[in-house]
């Protein structure tokens, strides 16, 4: 089984008796189906003085979670931007892929969780506004021909549902537990599903992107689209008349669902088993969007 590893290198809100900015480096394992319990996952914290800031110490931290860990990553996620060059370049000194990703959804909550229970508590505690991360937004690309749906339906799943996912036939997927974006058994999740022919290769070919969220952009009123990585955006799917106003009930109750939605591919209606499924959220509409 894949083990992914979800990171944060950046200064925190504490000064150190130089009252310089105290850096830190979170790693913890993505919990990556529905029934996974985030607590119970490896998890790595560790200080650095914001003299030591570089791929180096960054590199060394990594390499000391991996030691400590019950097995290394195969890979690891990271969200923030502007600290791509000096993870990318540690993570390629330890021969370990990185990549830039929203699915960073365990480390969002313990980052928050470390806000109130940790820093606050930290006698260099320093109160300032929190950083709010912006992704930024870019002109979608085509999805390639051999990967477009011939038919697609939108589609409503109560979330605990979806706790039975482990037990569905999903040939390419992930999934997340819905504790972290405390969703009630009951709330509506909405997804689309799309059918195709080709619907193994189309869902072995998602499987190589950091999968996001779907959304319907205003701004784009004749398309529905895909988000990937931090910033890649693509034409999933062409709207008309009589499919635009189920888009925007779309994005109305993915904000219901806290962002939570989900992509479905299938070969048809008429079989059970799916070629992809993926839980996703847009964290833009989660209840803690300040990491």
């Amino acid at each position: 089984m894949t083990t992914i590893w979800e990171l944060d290198y950046y200064s925190r809100p504490i000064l150190d008796e130089q009252k310089k900015k105290v850096w830190e480096v979170l790693i913890c394992e993505s919990p990556t189906t529905v029934d996974a319990q985030p607590e119970t996952l490896f998890r790595f914290s560790e200080y650095c003085s914001s003299s030591q800031v570089n791929s180096i110490w960054l590199a060394s931290a990594i390499e000391e979670a991996i030691s400590r860990a019950p097995s290394p990553p195969d890979k690891i996620r990271f969200f923030r931007q502007a600290m791509n060059n000096m993870i990318m370049t540690a993570c390629k000194e330890l021969n370990v892929p990185a990549y830039l990703s929203r699915r960073t959804y365990a480390l969002n909550a313990w980052l928050h969780d470390r806000l109130l229970t940790v820093y606050l508590e930290h006698p260099g505690y320093q109160a300032a506004a929190t950083p709010s991360v912006a992704f930024p937004i870019t002109p979608p690309q085509p999805l390639p021909d051999a990967l477009t749906g011939q038919k697609w339906i939108f589609a409503t799943l109560p979330a605990n549902a979806l706790q039975e996912m482990n037990d569905w036939s999903i040939e390419f997927g992930e999934a997340f537990p819905l504790t972290l974006a405390q969703l009630d058994a009951e709330t509506p999740v909405s997804g689309l599903i799309i059918y195709s022919s080709r619907a193994t290769t189309m869902a072995a070919w998602l499987s190589g992107l950091e999968l996001a969220d779907i959304k319907f952009d205003p701004a784009l009123p004749n398309r529905l689209l895909l988000e990937t990585g931090i910033s890649d955006r693509w034409f999933l799917t062409s709207l008309d008349k009589q499919t635009k106003p189920e888009a925007e009930q779309f994005e109305i109750a993915k904000q219901q669902a806290n962002g939570v939605h989900f992509l479905a591919i299938q070969t048809s209606p008429d079989i059970e088993a799916f070629a992809g499924f993926w839980l996703l959220q847009d964290i833009n509409l989660a209840s803690s969007t300040k990491i």
